[in-house]
């Protein structure tokens, strides 16, 4: 029986996985298909990616590095607000390689982590948890002290448990184009009902164009508005669900979820990269899989570290939903130099962050 079961191979269940193996627990790791595919998330970061990942990563995955970011209203020809930092505040990265990169140093720290291995039952027991495993045309049954679920925004291990689904659900859609684009800035348009699109270049890469927008929205129509503006043509389109809003609880007797299936997502931006490892980090200090009651440690480490980042966040996002003059009118009073993090709007009332404020 091994210590920890990992539903999901993404950023969070590699990170659970790696950290849990190094701590000496038995750790199997499992991925529906190819760790990284399909891509389904942007690759806009934080520069403290890097902090998770050996030095010799950056030069696999590092496209381009961006100083801020240029604010619209309307389309690409209706003017924009720049903040900005005088240092790199993100960089844009292969996401896919991100996720490989980190499921090969969980293997390296003594996880089993398996592609193309399918969880379609999750039966918790007193004792243990026993999940039903379909490989190719086989099946078994594996069990586990404990399962981490990590398996996204539609989570099994969520739904087979009962616990509760998060606040919502946005749809989000991205696509690429092969444009050379080493701008520092990216492009933020706040005329998607109740969140945005984005356009991101990535160097050599290309450029990225997304949105997201809640259930219902005709998404598809407002991403085929959005490249008509910009006289583009994309390809590689992809599509997803964006969680916001962590549910009450994201733990039962033996089950714990990390990531987006916990929602532990930027509000105000929908990405979960950070978050979810910052709470397999939380995870897997707290979580001991031979005491169930570790997990109740567990809630209230990584609640105490993010719920006010997260609450925050609420308050940026329904900001995208003012009238268009107050948009206007706020951008062009705040715009100009930034002291905040990307990943933490808390940053905003740091010493760094109220003095950038008030020199305006």
């Amino acid at each position: 029986m091994y210590d920890f079961v990992v539903v999901g191979v993404g950023p969070a269940g590699a990170r659970f996985a790696r950290r849990a193996a190094e701590a000496g627990y038995d750790v199997l790791a499992l991925e529906k298909g190819e760790v990284g595919t399909p891509l389904a998330c942007s690759g806009h970061v934080s520069t403290d990616i890097w902090d998770y990942l050996p030095p010799k990563a950056k030069e696999q995955l590092f496209q381009n590095r961006i100083y801020g970011a240029d604010f619209h209203v309307g389309g690409p020809a209706s003017g924009a607000r720049r903040f900005y930092k005088r240092e790199e505040i993100s960089n844009v990265i292969d996401r896919v390689q991100l996720d490989r990169t980190l499921a090969d140093l969980a293997r390296e720290a003594g996880a089993d982590v398996r592609e193309h291995h399918t969880v379609t039952g999750v039966d918790e027991r007193e004792d243990r948890v026993v999940l039903t495993v379909k490989h190719g045309d086989s099946t078994e049954d594996v069990e586990a002290k404990m399962v981490a679920g990590c398996d996204g925004p539609v989570s099994r291990v969520r739904r087979s448990l009962g616990l509760p689904e998060p606040g919502e659900t946005l749809h989000g859609v991205l696509a690429f184009s092969d444009e050379v684009d080493h701008g520092d800035y990216v492009d933020v348009h706040l005329t998607v009902p109740r969140f945005f699109a984005w356009r991101i270049p990535r160097g050599e890469a290309g450029v990225e164009y997304g949105l997201a927008a809640p259930p219902g929205a005709s998404v598809n129509e407002m991403f085929d508005v959005l490249t008509r503006e910009y006289d583009v043509e994309t390809d590689h389109f992809c599509s997803g669900a964006i969680p916001i809003g962590p549910p009450e609880t994201v733990t039962t007797d033996r089950a714990f979820l990390i990531g987006d299936a916990a929602a532990q997502t930027k509000p105000f931006t929908g990405g979960g990269i950070l978050y979810g490892m910052t709470a397999a980090d939380h995870a897997a200090r707290a979580i001991d899989p031979d005491a169930p009651a570790t997990l109740d440690a567990y809630e209230a480490a990584w609640r105490s570290d993010l719920a006010r980042e997260i609450r925050l966040g609420h308050w940026v996002r329904r900001c995208y939903s003012l009238p268009e003059p107050v948009q206007k009118f706020g951008l062009r009073a705040l715009s100009g130099e930034i002291g905040v993090h990307m990943d933490r709007p808390t940053s905003l009332f740091s010493r760094e962050g109220l003095k950038k404020l008030v020199s305006r």
